[in-house]
């Protein structure tokens, strides 16, 4: 009778069984997440890989474009990791995850602002629209909605979930989006003008 009376009593609080119906939320998204890291993971090994290419050309002596435009993808890529790994862990309540994802989407916030100014600084290249788009809009959105969904979790968790998924597919897609149009950019347009440059 007594355990009877103390379960009821913790449902009524909200207590360890909605906290235990919560945190089972996060199993359904196991596998979504199982593969955000892996793609995050793999890109960013490949990003190391176009910068360790890149080390051959004239963009060795310049750091300015690679920490505006290169350095971006990379942080985005080990974010959503990050994101990934805070929302795989064996949580007892969904309140440490929030705290941890809440930091994570205010230090991409202000990543993001540092992002900024190094575009607005560097001279090698002039960024249009979907540079702005790509490097800071996008990023800037994921992550305040990082920030949010962070602030809803322990109370909503399924919207909340939703939204941090959407976030890490984001970031994904953000950081490919960049990397594709930094290769092809070098490809295509600097280095050919460097190596003119050189055989003049």
């Amino acid at each position: 009778m007594t355990k009877l009376i103390t379960t009821s009593a913790l449902s009524a609080k909200g207590g360890p069984i909605v906290q235990e119906a919560t945190v089972s939320a996060l199993l359904a998204w196991e596998n979504f997440y199982v593969i955000i890291g892996t793609a995050a993971a793999t890109l960013t090994g490949l990003m190391f890989v176009v910068v360790t290419l890149m080390a051959g050309s004239r963009l060795r002596t310049e750091s300015a474009p690679i920490a505006a435009f290169s350095t971006p993808s990379v942080v985005h890529f080990c974010l959503a990791l990050l994101v990934a790994a805070i929302l795989s862990a064996p949580w007892s309540t969904l309140g440490f995850a929030a705290v941890l994802l809440g930091l994570t989407g205010l230090g991409g916030m202000s990543y993001t602002s540092i992002v900024l100014r190094r575009l607005r600084r560097q001279t090698a290249y002039a960024p249009v629209l979907e540079d702005w788009l790509g490097h800071v809009i996008c990023p800037l959105i994921a992550y305040a909605a990082l920030v949010i969904a962070a602030i809803v979790l322990p109370d909503n968790s399924l919207p909340a979930l939703f939204i941090t998924g959407a976030v890490t597919v984001l970031l994904v897609f953000v950081g490919i989006h960049n990397a594709w149009d930094n290769v092809t950019y070098l490809v295509t347009d600097y280095l050919p003008r460097a190596n003119k440059g050189k055989d003049e």
